[in-house]
């Protein structure tokens, strides 16, 4: 497995202890592959009511039915839909065999607590009086709430069960995934019996399925007449995160304050400030465990209260740690429990690419292609996770004493699960406009046209030092007004056919730009005909600033002659 897959110990364990029967069940899933992306791992377990002959049944059904058929569902389908569709379907099933017989005898009813772990999160489900838990840094949480009602002295029954009522409300809440997290799934014969204290002291020990028998032999040995059955899931590794589970961090975590060199931050020590603007903080850290160089950027103190600057705040962290790529800035996955908002991201030491265009005002074509070529590559690994980037420009790219090049800002991208998940829609890009396509300008939905068009504004720029259109592009009334100035009209040494893949990248109708990257780059090593570099454009479409200088200086020239003709 990869380190950012779900990693998970696990420890099971039921006896029947001091009755006849065994009325419990309980078990996991953990499917491989993609499966295990898209579905995630199922944990379930179901104390059936002892006073009905078919509780065993009873219990194996919600457990079976939840484990095999949440699997069934379709993979558009969020983990609350999926696994509703199913327990309602258990439980109408439950409900309708225990009408056809005797209640008291042959009635159908169980408890159950379920969790789906997937994408960073625990979804978890619940009915009755079984358990779960969490255990984190110390701490015993019950993650259930009991559905009991008191009867009488010392007497309860289940308010709330699968196989009672037709109509069943399942509890269902989410929960953020975090390495070290042990999850305890327990029925009424342990949790009745043994205080947290006891629970929290046998989860100690690095064997699960250990852990899971001694806290089912202690409980026995404390008395308890019930079945027992536990479940012990350690998190190893919360995998990579959805969506969904960044935003609920992010909207929960306060800013940290501006930090100085020596301060603390949650494992890390501050060493210096490398950049700060309006809207962010970076700072060279060291992590105090590992000794690792790294980068933390906190979110400027001014948004605090701006939701949409921190839904844009998470997304960031979460495209980073969604794509791979030697050309796309790594952002790590949080080592420590984290008590404030901040990515923690590898430190690439290098320039910007606007400093690097200031240090190479005439750089040769194939510095130019090299890094076109790299940035390329990092959009590419973004595209292929359904991810556009949408702020491309010099100061979002770095490139190291080596010559490698990095994107190094994704706080205006958009993506599509992003979206899905957390419900919120596409925004206008935060960064300037002078790289950004005029289609999405106006309004109109971007797609990989759009990084396409930014990267040959870019490499329009790194070559001649201006922009295709002589300035950005920032209403319908400039998308036609401006015209397309030549490349070759400012660099004198550009190839034509140089020129017709730069405006083939730029060209304001995306559906005449070039449709890939690889398209663009290729271009851009080789002459490509298709484009039709080779004919004849007028002076006016090669170069507009020319052409009117020329028209105003015959004007000029007749204006003089005509005033002479007048003074003779």
């Amino acid at each position: 497995m990869t380190s950012d897959t779900l990693q998970l110990s696990i420890g099971q364990y039921s006896i029947a202890g001091r009755k006849l029967r065994n009325d419990d069940s309980y078990g996991i899933v953990i499917p491989t592959g993609q499966e295990l992306n898209a579905k995630g791992v199922a944990i379930a377990i179901a104390d059936g009511m002892s006073s009905s002959e078919a509780a065993k049944e009873a219990s194996e059904c919600c457990v079976r039915s939840f484990l095999e058929d949440y699997y069934s569902t379709h993979e558009s389908w969020t983990v609350k839909r999926s696994v509703a569709t199913v327990l309602k379907a258990t439980n109408a099933w439950l409900y309708a065999q225990g009408q056809r017989q005797d209640f008291d005898e042959r009635g159908m009813v169980s408890t159950f607590s379920g969790i789906v772990m997937k994408s960073g999160l625990a979804h978890i489900f619940h009915a009755g009086d079984s358990r779960i838990y969490r255990l984190r840094s110390g701490s015993l949480e019950q993650l259930t709430t009991d559905h009991r009602i008191k009867v009488g002295r010392g007497l309860e029954h289940l308010s709330r069960a699968f196989g009672i009522n037709q109509n069943l409300e399942i509890d269902y809440r989410q929960e953020n995934l975090e390495a070290g997290d042990i999850y305890f799934l327990s029925t009424d014969g342990i949790h009745d019996t043994l205080p947290a204290s006891d629970i929290i002291r046998f989860l100690g020990g690095s064997d699960d399925e250990l852990n899971a028998k001694t806290v089912v032999d202690l409980a026995f040995e404390r008395g308890s007449t019930d079945n027992l059955t536990c479940q012990v899931i350690r998190i190893m590794n919360a995998g990579t995160p959805s969506a969904e589970s960044q935003k609920n961090v992010a909207s929960h975590l306060p800013f940290p304050k501006l930090l100085s060199a020596n301060d603390k931050l949650d494992g890390f020590t501050i060493v210096r400030p490398i950049h700060e603007s309006s809207r962010s903080q970076v700072y060279l850290a060291i992590d105090d465990a590992t000794n690792e160089v790294v980068a933390i950027k906190t979110p400027s103190p001014n948004f605090s209260d701006d939701a949409t600057y921190i839904d844009g705040f998470a997304r960031e962290e979460w495209v980073g740690r969604l794509v791979s790529s030697p050309h796309t800035l790594k952002i790590h996955n949080a080592k420590n429990k984290r008590r404030f908002l901040y990515h923690v991201t590898e430190y690439f030491e290098g320039r910007t690419l606007q400093q690097w265009m200031l240090d190479n005002p005439k750089p040769e074509l194939e510095a130019v292609r090299s890094i076109i070529e790299q940035i390329a590559l990092g959009l590419r690994a973004m595209h292929r996770k359904d991810v556009l980037h949408l702020d491309l420009k010099p100061g979002n790219i770095m490139i190291n004493a080596q010559g490698l090049v990095k994107i190094i800002d994704f706080g205006s991208s958009q993506a599509a699960s992003w979206q899905d998940e957390a419900g919120r829609k596409p925004t206008m890009p935060q960064g300037t406009a002078d790289y950004s396509a005029p289609e999405h300008l106006a309004g109109a939905p971007a797609s990989n046209l759009s990084d396409i068009y930014s990267l040959g504004a870019i490499a329009y720029e790194m070559l001649t030092g201006k922009l295709p259109y002589g300035k950005s592009i920032k209403s319908a009334a400039d998308a036609r007004r401006l015209t397309y100035i030549a490349a070759t009209s400012l660099r004198k040494d550009i190839p034509d056919w140089v020129n017709a893949a730069l405006e083939n990248a730029v060209v304001k109708d995306p559906t005449r730009r070039a449709e890939a990257l690889s398209a663009f780059t290729e271009n851009l090593r080789k002459p490509n005909s298709a484009l039709g570099f080779g004919e004849f454009k007028p002076l006016l479409e090669r170069n507009p600033v020319a052409f009117w200088k020329g028209v105003s200086f015959i004007m000029f020239l007749l204006c003089l002659t005509l005033g002479v003709m007048i003074a003779k």
